[in-house]
């Protein structure tokens, strides 16, 4: 289950195959039975539907947190100066 919030309200709930996203590393994805993660992410956010339909969101910073069989991104998240 992926949740997907703005400071606006929720932007995606619902069931999801897998997902990728862009954090410092690179480009990564989820899948199912992923271990627990918490990242930075930024750029996007591809979420793949268990129709196999692909969604989109485009975002500039976010947190996404794995745990369990649910996923969590919380947009417009501000980075602090390096």
């Amino acid at each position: 289950t992926l949740r997907v919030h703005s400071r606006d309200g929720m932007i995606f709930e619902g069931k999801v195959k897998n997902l990728t996203s862009f954090n410092d590393m690179g480009e990564f994805d989820v899948l199912q039975m992923h271990a627990s993660f918490i990242s930075l992410i930024k750029d996007y956010v591809i979420i793949r539907l268990p129709n196999g339909e692909e969604q989109r969101i485009d975002l500039d910073s976010a947190i996404l947190r794995v745990h369990g069989d649910e996923i969590e991104v919380f947009m417009g998240v501000k980075e602090g100066k390096k």
